[in-house]
C-alpha cells in the first residue's frame, strides 16, 4: 500500500511539471509615477500601460490618423489619480481612468475615460469621456522602439511624455 501510494505522488508530481508555459508578452506592461522618486511615497498619478514595439513596422499602420487608439497594447491604458488633476481646462476628479488618444495631423488629443477594465477601443464610447486636450505632436532625433511614458515636473506642476518611434508628445497636467 505504501508503494501504491508512492507511486500515485511521484506521478502526480511528475504531470505536475509538465506545464508549457508561454513566453514573454510581445507588449509588456509597464507603470510610470509621479512623483517619480522611489522615496517619495505620496503618490499623485499612476499610469499602467503596455508597450507595443514597433519591430520594423510603420507607426503610421499601426496608429493611424483620426482613429481612436487605446494608447499602448492590449487593455486600454489606465490611469490612476490619488489626487485630482487638472488637464487642458478640465478637472478629473482622484479615481481610476482610461487613456486614449486621437491623432490628428500635427497633434493628437489625449483623452481622459471613465470607462475601466477595458480591453484595447474597441468598446471606447465618447460618452465617458472626462477630459480632452489637444497636444502638438514634435519629431525626435532619438528613435524609441518600444512605445514609453515618462513624467517630469516639480510639485504641482507635471509634464506627461508619451513617445514611439520619433513622435512625442507632452501632456501638461496640474495637481491640485
Amino acid at each position: 500500500m505504501k508503494k501504491l501510494f508512492f507511486l500515485l505522488l511521484l506521478a502526480t508530481a511528475t504531470l505536475t511539471q509538465a506545464q508549457d508555459f508561454r513566453g514573454l508578452d510581445k507588449s509588456p506592461m509597464d507603470r510610470v509615477f509621479y512623483p517619480t522618486s522611489n522615496r517619495e511615497t505620496d503618490k499623485a498619478i499612476v499610469i499602467t500601460y503596455s508597450r507595443p514595439q514597433l519591430k520594423g513596422r510603420n507607426l503610421e499602420t499601426l496608429v493611424p490618423t483620426y482613429k481612436i487608439w487605446r494608447t499602448g497594447a492590449n487593455e486600454a491604458t489606465e490611469v490612476r489619480l490619488f489626487k485630482s488633476i487638472k488637464i487642458g481646462n478640465s478637472v478629473v476628479k482622484a479615481g481610476t481612468y482610461t487613456m486614449y488618444s486621437y491623432p490628428k495631423e500635427g497633434t493628437t488629443e489625449i483623452i481622459i475615460n471613465s470607462a475601466i477594465h477595458v480591453w484595447g477601443a474597441y468598446g471606447y464610447n465618447e460618452a465617458n469621456d472626462v477630459a480632452r486636450i489637444e497636444v502638438p505632436v514634435t519629431e525626435s532625433a532619438d528613435f524609441l522602439e518600444a512605445f514609453s511614458f515618462a513624467f517630469s515636473g516639480e510639485g504641482k506642476n507635471v509634464v506627461l511624455h508619451g513617445g514611439w518611434g520619433n513622435v512625442r508628445v507632452e501632456i501638461p497636467i496640474t495637481i491640485l
